[in-house]
């Protein structure tokens, strides 16, 4: 499995990935009905929960705080991440509240970290490059950086209608796993990895093995919102590791000639 399409979520657990595969990390959405509670408490591996829709009351030893969030596009996320054998308790607060749920095997244990908007960091790429035409934003929840007890990365990026992220192409040998969102649902893009191209579209993801490129592109009028998680490997954590390709590395200098039509 490289490409996968949920259309609309269903009640309850949208599986995407499983550490059984290469990708080594469970990844799902979870839809909840208004006033459910749901359990979650896994043994082996630890696990981040992102709000993606609505409002949810979050419990774990004897906290309880609110994640809501109304627009993918324009808020920063909130987020819980826990060791393996720690219990959480969401409540949904509003019908349709959606949650990523992402999980990887981790023996250590590690205080839980709730994650606020404020403490997401957001940054924008490719400005002043290539016309605009890979300007986004990409917003980093946790990584090497500021959680080097974990063996996953969360992060988010927006695309702006008709631009392209993940570029220029490049690749890295840990796994990712990308679950794409459309501020309309009809919305849709292009995912490439490695000389294979996958058509994007609402509640869609790709698994991207290591080693393979893998620019994104939405489509002109469509804002694209996709989480990005990495898996660190054995010995070999995703450091921010990028291997840009060769043949397109002279993209990099600011000063690239790029042909533009003649006025």
């Amino acid at each position: 499995m490289r490409f996968g399409r949920l259309g609309e979520l269903k009640h309850g657990y949208n599986a995407m990935t499983t550490r059984e595969s290469d990708m080594l990390m469970d990844i799902g959405y979870q839809l909840f009905d208004k006033n459910e509670v749901v359990e979650f408490e896994d043994a082996l591996q630890e696990t981040a929960f992102v709000i993606l829709v609505g409002e949810v009351e979050i419990t774990w030893d004897d906290q309880t705080e609110r994640m809501h969030r109304e627009s993918l596009f324009d808020q920063n996320p909130y987020c819980l991440h826990v060791p393996c054998g720690k219990k959480v308790v969401i409540k949904a607060l509003t019908d349709g509240a959606e949650v990523l749920v992402q999980k990887t095997v981790n023996e250590k244990d590690f205080a839980p970290k709730f994650y606020r908007p404020e403490d997401v960091q957001a940054d924008v790429f490719g400005q002043g490059m290539w016309n605009g035409t890979a300007e986004r934003t990409v917003r980093t929840i946790f990584d090497y950086d500021n959680a080097p007890y974990s063996n996953m990365v969360n992060g988010e990026v927006i695309n702006s209608p008709g631009r392209w992220s993940g570029y220029i192409p490049h690749n890295h040998p840990q796994p990712e796993v990308y679950t794409y969102k459309f501020d309309h649902e009809q919305g849709f893009g292009a995912c490439f990895i490695g000389d294979n191209a996958f058509k994007i579209t609402h509640n869609s993801w790709s698994e991207l093995s290591g080693g393979y490129m893998h620019p994104q592109v939405t489509a002109p009028g469509y804002a694209m919102w996709y989480s990005w998680m990495i898996r660190h490997l054995p010995d070999n954590p995703w450091k921010k590791t990028r291997n840009d390709l060769p043949e397109h590395v002279w993209l990099n200098d600011p000063n690239a000639e790029i042909w533009s039509p003649k006025k």
